[in-house]
């Protein structure tokens, strides 16, 4: 959905010849009640610099610019950062923007405190966890996703929704489901309805090997429905683990047991006590206990 929360009186899209580019997932949010619950909701402070991801054409970030110290507008289309240009030149707002064309998952991101971004269904995913990896960790984002995103988000073990992306966001921050947003709430309106969402990373950080921990649940969600015990004694998940533990002797000097990794695999499924549940159902503390049990055996992930 992205490409900006522009304001209607300076929508663009009125007038002819201007075309939204589906490629960008361009639709501009013309609701201002929406506009005043995102800013509120993102508890912005006078000395906060805020990174704006899709400005569009400027009408959120009048209001974030009125209660900022700085944005930091990240726009990939030349088009919409003319039309911020145009808005905002000669006011007394302008030399609180900054704006920068590129690319939002590529682009390395400044400083800033809290992040505010209408997101493009396609890279939801990678800037959720780009966000999430960016440090200094910042204090909040309030970030629009198609709904089915959001609420995968937020969704919770036993709820069909619940996936690795739930686990993993909610692992690295805080996740809240703010307000449904209508798809008649833009120009032109999307297929599909839209959530606000607020993500307060974790600081400090959980203290945990993320690729490792993310090595262990991509294998658990693979077949979330199928047990534990099931799903690692599959024999490509053995093949797997056989290989990231002869990497483990090798560069840590350790001389390999002699049982196997099977055997190994089945001690760590006893000792964690999950092997009859299903990881659609575990919650995260049941996961760093599987965790646990298997790099207590010389068992790793990757």
């Amino acid at each position: 959905m992205g490409g900006g929360m522009g304001s209607s009186s300076a929508d663009p899209g009125k007038r002819q010849g201007f075309t939204f580019n589906k490629t960008f997932g361009q639709h501009i949010l013309k609701n201002p009640l929406i506009v005043k619950t995102i800013v509120e909701r993102a508890g912005i402070k006078p000395t906060d610099t805020v990174l704006e991801i899709g400005p569009g054409t400027g009408n959120l970030t009048q209001k974030l610019l009125e209660v900022s110290k700085k944005v930091v507008a990240l726009e990939y289309d030349p088009r919409m950062i003319a039309e911020l240009h145009k808005r905002f030149q000669g006011t007394e707002l302008i030399h609180k923007l900054n704006i920068v064309q590129g690319d939002a998952i590529k682009l390395k991101f400044p400083y800033f405190d809290v992040c505010v971004a209408n997101v493009p269904y396609q890279i939801s995913s990678p800037l959720t966890f780009k966000l999430l990896s960016h440090r200094p960790i910042f204090r909040c984002a309030v970030l629009m996703f198609q709904r089915e995103f959001a609420m995968r988000l937020v969704a919770q073990p036993g709820d069909p929704l619940f996936c690795r992306l739930s686990l993993n966001a909610q692992m690295l921050s805080k996740v809240q489901h703010m307000i449904k947003v209508s798809r008649n709430s833009f120009r032109p309106p999307p297929k599909v309805e839209s959530s606000v969402v607020r993500i307060e990373p974790k600081n400090p950080p959980p203290p945990i090997n993320f690729t490792e921990w993310d090595g262990l649940v991509r294998i658990c969600f693979s077949r979330k429905n199928k047990t534990i015990g099931g799903i690692f004694r599959n024999k490509h998940v053995l093949q797997l683990l056989q290989k990231n533990y002869d990497v483990y002797c090798s560069l840590n000097n350790v001389e390999e047991k002699k049982s196997d990794v099977k055997c190994l695999v089945e001690e760590s499924l006893e000792e964690s006590k999950l092997k009859e549940k299903r990881s659609s159902k575990l919650s995260q503390d049941d996961f760093l206990q599987l965790l646990e049990s298997f790099n207590s055996k010389g068992l790793h992930f990757s």
